[in-house]
């Protein structure tokens, strides 16, 4: 069964595990006076310099954020969230990744609804997988003009630009990366568990099904890590540790940041 790792992290933190470092050189001031031409008989081999990827920009992360409320509250089927998907869509195919949908209907306590999650993929040497995820929903509030700046618009914007990052290298990665948006997070009735059960519950529909969707193709066996981003947007953010989440990944990321 997949563990279901809930990581709070500040942009920055996040680019230190999506992007490689970027290596700088820095020329003399001008030649040498007197150039002298001369022969080596070294035999060591000269190291290539890193390739250059692209580095993390928290102001485009921001844009995607300021994007994602101008089309305001985006609950499930529903308009404002199908221009979402459209623009989280092509800009991830515009990064050169490999996108697709993951549509679905789900059975809620208002009806059916159409949901889709958004799956774009950056194929490495090999089949392991690491899951990076988020939500892409927004709480449905009949009573408020909920447009979600920090759940989840705040995750969706690092999450594209992560995408961006990974999608500028030119040499593969080990891993299989896997950035999955994932619809019907959200609960339509105003609590979270205030209708279901435990096995049919009001929320997680996406992620649900994305799941058994990855049992159905024997993908489990070759998921290493999933890492799930979710409300980081706070003015005066706090860092913890989510006593649910797996231990040796929470290390990494609390060592690396």
């Amino acid at each position: 069964m997949l563990e279901r790792i809930t990581i709070f992290a500040r942009l920055t933190k996040m680019v230190v595990l999506a992007a490689p470092l970027l290596f700088w050189g820095c020329p003399k001031d001008g030649p040498p006076a007197r150039p002298r031409a001369s022969a080596s008989s070294s035999t060591r081999a000269i190291t290539p310099s890193p390739p250059v990827v692209a580095a993390f920009n928290g102001e485009r992360a921001m844009d995607h954020v300021r994007k994602q409320i101008e089309f305001g509250p985006r609950p499930s089927d529903t308009e404002q969230l199908a221009k979402t998907r459209a623009y989280i869509t092509n800009e991830l195919k515009s990064y050169g990744l490999t996108v697709s949908l993951d549509e679905f209907n789900a059975k809620t306590p208002q009806g059916e609804k159409k949901m889709a999650n958004i799956v774009a993929e950056i194929p490495g040497e090999t089949k392991t997988l690491i899951l990076l995820t988020s939500h892409y929903d927004t709480k449905l509030y009949k009573d408020m003009n909920f447009v979600g700046a920090n759940d989840p618009a705040a995750s969706v914007g690092t999450l594209m630009e992560i995408g961006r990052v990974l999608g500028s290298r030119k040499e593969k990665a080990r891993v299989t990366y896997r950035l999955v948006f994932f619809d019907g997070e959200e609960s339509f009735y105003d609590g979270w568990s205030e209708c279901g059960d435990e096995q049919n519950p009001d929320n997680t529909y996406g992620s649900r099904h994305y799941v058994s969707q990855m049992r159905a193709r024997n993908e489990q066996e070759h998921t290493r890590a999933m890492i799930l981003l979710d409300m980081m947007g706070y003015k005066n953010l706090e860092l913890g540790r989510d006593p649910t989440s797996t231990r040796w990944l929470q290390d990494i990321i609390w060592q690396t940041g």
